[in-house]
């Protein structure tokens, strides 16, 4: 009798997880799958779309989003450190979005201990003066109300603040969680043509234990006119071993699960949680960790042929894109250029590790680490490069976007059409659930 009820709690167990999954999992199916009362499926296009009201125009707007792993270097005091060849793509952007990971290193005192601010700020004025020299502007002016407080609300910029001086980049959000970083830079034309309201950030921890710092992501959410955004850097969990990878997956779907960002109804009213998949336009990037599914002599020997195409066919990240668990429906530009990580040492252009392989060196097949997401519809991607500073044994990676913001016309005051994705927000809570059956331990 007992072992019979333990078989028919068996099946129902088993009933249950596979029905949930085939129904409710984001990741095995397009994001913007909704169930209906009939218990079929249909396509919410209302989260690739941007959805406009009557008396609102469209407008191009240019993003640049750059990721770089400084492995624990300060950019402080040292000359190999230059952000101009990073930060300068052909075409100039509106909006630069950068993450940084590791900026202090990864030990014990840093990732227990009281946040430090220190290496934000001077991150934050290399950046400054990086994008502001390039216009011949000063840089050693007040920001305009950066965000870098999870509590904090943010509005607009009264256009009276803003002082006439041009093309100068403002500071619009920055927050750091021990050693990744975001910061976000808006060029001032932007600021006198559109409301940049609801500037928000948010951290989630799921490293050490699932919940401390040295890894996870911090995001920024914001809207350009009628449009929002959300820019998430990622720094996931290490390691090439098999079954590696589950672990990745699973600290992406806790960060989809943990990132909400309070949102004021336009028609006021309680606070509501918006979620990453609640905006119109996403961007996610930083040292994603993935790593290439290939003995690392066969990797070494397609790098040197320079055969990139080969060599993405074992990317374990494009898999994920195309077949996986997570990311399913996202994009990323086609990547033609050498993996990023990991090089042997600062100011060196050799990978770590090889045959023969030197002293006191890690060995690690090269990989693309260092990758640029994005989800909704109207983004075209511009450009994907990394660039060459060896100031880390990581490689910045950068690409250029065009996209459309709902700009509101001057004659109407009718916001954007509220769309409401409850139903897409709270099925994360599966994503959760399933990351209970990928392995549990975690490394720095």
């Amino acid at each position: 009798m007992e072992r019979k009820c333990r078989t028919l709690k068996a099946k129902r167990f088993q009933s249950w997880f596979f029905g949930k999954q085939k129904r409710a999992d984001l990741f095995r199916r397009s994001e913007t799958s909704v169930r209906t009362d009939e218990g079929r499926y249909k396509n919410d296009f209302s989260i690739e779309s941007l959805e406009m009201a009557p008396g609102v125009i469209s407008e191009e707007l240019r993003i640049f989003v750059g990721t770089w792993n400084v492995a624990g270097r300060s950019p402080v005091g040292s000359l190999d450190v230059d952000l101009a060849e990073w930060l300068n793509p052909n075409d100039t952007a509106d909006i630069y979005v950068l993450g940084f990971q590791e900026i202090v290193p990864l030990k014990t005192a840093t990732v227990i201990g009281a946040e430090d601010q220190t290496e934000a700020t001077n991150w934050n004025l290399l950046i400054g003066k990086t994008l502001n020299d390039k216009y011949g502007c000063p840089w050693l002016t007040p920001t305009v109300h950066p965000v870098t407080n999870e509590n904090y609300q943010y509005n607009r910029v009264p256009s009276k603040q803003i002082s006439k001086d041009q093309h100068r980049y403002k500071l619009m959000a920055s927050k750091k969680m021990v050693g990744v970083f975001i910061s976000v830079w808006i060029r001032r034309e932007l600021l006198e043509r559109h409301e940049v309201t609801h500037v928000q950030v948010c951290s989630v921890a799921c490293g050490i234990m699932g919940y401390l710092g040295n890894k996870g992501s911090v995001s920024v959410s914001l809207s350009v006119g009628g449009t929002s955004f959300c820019f998430i850097a990622a720094h996931l969990a290490s390691g090439e071993k098999k079954g590696d990878e589950g672990r990745r997956n699973c600290q992406v779907s806790k960060i989809f699960k943990r990132t909400f960002f309070p949102r004021l109804p336009e028609g006021g009213g309680k606070f509501q949680p918006l979620s990453i998949l609640g905006h119109d336009q996403i961007f996610w990037f930083g040292d994603l960790n993935y790593r290439l599914y290939l003995e690392d002599n066969l990797a070494r020997e397609l790098i040197k042929e320079q055969d990139w195409e080969a060599l993405r066919k074992f990317d374990q990240l494009r898999r994920e894109l195309e077949h996986g668990g997570v990311f399913q429906g996202w994009k990323e530009g086609n990547i033609e250029f050498a993996p990023t990580y990991k090089y042997s040492a600062y100011n060196c252009n050799r990978y770590s590790g090889g045959i023969p392989c030197r002293a006191g060196e890690k060995q690690r097949t090269p990989a693309w680490c260092d990758r640029i997401l994005w989800y909704g519809k109207g983004v075209r991607q511009l450009s994907y490069f990394r660039s060459e500073s060896q100031f880390s044994d990581h490689r910045p990676v950068s690409a250029l976007f065009s996209t459309h913001i709902v700009a509101k016309s001057a004659n109407t005051e009718m916001p954007p059409v509220p769309i409401n994705r409850t139903k897409i927000v709270s099925s994360h809570s599966l994503a959760e659930k399933l990351c209970t059956f990928a392995p549990k331990r975690e490394f720095p």
